[in-house]
């Protein structure tokens, strides 16, 4: 049994990775509370249970990711992760702050949710590619699927805490505090960066700085059909799928007629399944293309049953199940992209995936909400299904054209093989 729990957790082991990890689960649980507060404020106070307003937060939160994508990943290959991460995690904080003394003052409006938005996602557009290949250096090239995993735990474990407290905190006191309070936790992880043993890094050689870098890396994704297969079934879910502000906020309110500590609720135990999903990534080796096959076929079925079910304890067990598939997607595809690219693309390779991901959101979150108003939140799940169940197409094509994928049954039973070269000898 000791055995099995240091194999999950054994990147702690560093003690590197074991201060990042604290400074970010604190930081971690500080995001989930403002974005819970977030859109709570914008769909009851500053509209009227308006879900379109909450789908432009998102894309202006996240549009950035595409805009900034030639200089993100440029800046994660060729500068100093560690200050990048120093810069970007202090404004994000100040950012915060701001929009919490407007909020406590009385005086927020629309307008203001949107600037600070938009904001907020230019300065993480920069944070996130740097954050994701930072890890690389925080453990060796044998620890590294495993310490991405755990970064997606204490993300989701933050999931877990962070919208329950939020949801009490708004009820009692207000939004405002809650984004102060996040503001706050950004010292946490500004102090773990700061204590980190710099001589104890695993640093990697930079990228050679030379025109045409960034084009470079849309070439080497181009040139790989395992990674156009991956970002292309992320690209279906992250923009049509992983909505889950509209989804959860609208049904909560629309449908099931609860107040903010019901929505926070709601956004916790689904986050039971994401850490249920990150935990169990966490205890693989190596990740599998077929897992991502899997794991978007269930995130189908679990939008699916969410999108019928008739109770508020009902949805919330429908929410377990696409929080683990969800998770199993985002964080495999994840380690797989980092394990199978070469260390001197990483950071471009994961620019693009994270623009991918999250800035599909401009394009999908509107289109989600305006399904939510015009059709009802039930009919916005079914995009949801309808993302999960395409992406899972995507992954069957790559398989039985690249991987020579074989079904048959056999005795009875059905039996289903495919080629499936080591990921990490992809990237050499």
């Amino acid at each position: 049994m000791s055995r099995q729990v240091t194999g999950i957790f054994r990147s702690l082991n560093g003690f590197n990775y074991r201060v990042w990890a604290i400074g970010a689960i604190i930081s971690n649980v500080g995001t989930w509370m403002q974005r819970t507060a977030q859109d709570w404020l914008v769909l009851t106070q500053l509209t009227h249970k308006n879900a379109t307003a909450v789908g432009i937060v998102m894309a202006l939160q996240f549009g950035p990711q595409l805009l900034c994508l030639p200089l993100t990943g440029f800046a994660a290959d060729h500068l100093d992760r560690r200050k990048l991460l120093l810069v970007t995690q202090a404004s994000m904080g100040a950012l915060a702050l701001g929009l919490g003394l407007l909020t406590v003052a009385g005086v927020v409006q629309l307008w203001h949710v949107y600037v600070f938005a938009f904001l907020l996602g230019c300065v993480a557009a920069f944070d996130a590619p740097a954050r994701q290949t930072f890890v690389s250096e925080l453990v060796g090239e044998d620890d590294l699927s495993n310490a991405v995993a755990l970064n997606s735990t204490s993300f989701n474990a933050a999931r877990m805490i962070g919208p329950a407290v939020a949801g009490v905190l708004i009820a009692s006191v207000g939004t405002g505090l809650v984004f102060l309070l996040n503001a706050a936790s950004f010292v946490a992880v500004l102090c773990s960066l700061y204590l980190l043993r710099l001589d104890q890094l695993y640093l990697k050689p930079r990228a050679v700085r030379i025109r045409g870098s960034f084009v470079e890396g849309f070439r080497y994704v181009w040139s790989r059909p395992d990674l156009k297969a991956m970002l292309l079934m992320l690209f279906l879910i992250g923009t049509f799928g992983l909505n889950f502000p509209i989804f959860i906020s609208t049904m909560s309110v629309t449908i099931f007629h609860g107040d903010a500590s019901q929505y926070g609720l709601l956004t916790s135990i689904m986050a039971i399944g994401s850490v249920a999903g990150a935990l169990l990534a966490a205890r693989r080796a190596k990740p599998r293309i077929a897992l991502l096959l899997l794991g978007a076929a269930v995130f189908g079925c679990g939008c699916m049953m969410a999108a019928v079910m008739p109770s508020y304890g009902l949805f919330g067990i429908a929410l377990i199940i696409i929080g683990v598939s969800a998770q199993t997607i985002t964080t495999s595809t994840t380690s797989l992209v980092q394990l199978s690219t070469a260390p001197a693309m990483r950071g471009r390779v994961m620019a693009i995936l994270l623009a991918i991901a999250l800035g599909g959101t401009p394009l999908g979150a509107p289109i989600v909400g305006w399904v939510a108003d015009r059709f009802g939140p039930r009919w916005a799940l079914g995009v949801g299904a309808a993302s999960g169940f395409a992406a899972a197409l995507v992954g069957v094509y790559y398989l039985r054209k690249y991987r020579h994928l074989r079904v048959s049954i056999k005795a009875g039973r059905l039996c289903v093989s495919y080629e499936d070269p080591d990921p990490i000898n992809a990237a050499h």
